[in-house]
């Protein structure tokens, strides 16, 4: 899951970087395609290294998605940040997540597309469950695992995971009122909202970019 202060470049960062997202599996729910039998979500407390590498996707998103403002010459109200969907499975979760987050916040918004995008959501199965990745040149992705989908609330990881793209870190030990908390407070917590301090922190990190990275180029991935 991701982090916090917004810088104004990115440097340095060429290989893969991977965070995973909630913690450990304790119970069941959600209708999602069975995994492989093997498959075993580890349980994750965070680390520093873990928030760079959160913090970096969110920075490589947000050049990407201004890069593209800057290149259309339109002033808007908001920074569009456009996605696609490899993850059918989970479209009904990730526009729920799209709806949640769009009318939570007002100074970034999320539009799906088929055309250039700044980042997309796939799915599957990995050990290491949800996360989201960018090699830290504007290429991120949300991978979404379908045995963690069985035990936790599917919306709430795809929102959770979602709150990584818009700059959010984790911390497990939130409560379940707290979006960013993720797994930690047991399968039992449903919530898939961010509350007013996550709000409040996203139209701060958002607000921030349009005055020290607007006009950055940066390439469009397609």
């Amino acid at each position: 899951m991701s982090r916090r202060k917004l810088l104004p470049t990115l440097t340095g960062l060429a290989a893969m970087l991977v965070f995973p997202a909630f913690a450990a599996p304790t119970a069941s729910a959600a209708p999602i395609p069975a995994p492989e039998p093997a498959s075993v979500v580890s349980t994750y407390a965070g680390s520093p290294q873990e928030a760079a590498n959160n913090k970096a996707f969110y920075q490589a998103v947000m050049k990407s998605a201004l890069a593209k403002q800057a290149k259309s010459g339109n002033k808007l109200a908001a920074v569009t940040v456009r996605y696609r969907v490899n993850a059918p499975t989970f479209a009904t979760q990730i526009a729920r997540s799209t709806q949640i987050w769009n009318s939570s916040v007002t100074n970034v918004q999320l539009v799906q597309t088929t055309g250039a995008y700044d980042f997309y959501y796939t799915e599957g199965n990995d050990p290491r469950g949800s996360y989201a990745s960018t090699n830290g040149h504007g290429r991120g992705y949300i991978f979404l695992d379908y045995r963690q989908a069985q035990i936790y609330n599917s919306t709430r990881i795809t929102s959770h995971e979602t709150g990584h793209v818009l700059g959010l870190p984790d911390h497990y030990s939130g409560p379940c009122s707290e979006l960013m908390s993720g797994g930690g407070p047991g399968p039992s917590c449903t919530n898939a909202y961010p509350n007013s301090t996550e709000r409040s922190r996203v139209n701060r990190l958002w607000a921030n970019g349009f005055a020290e990275m607007a006009g950055t180029t940066f390439r469009t991935i397609r």
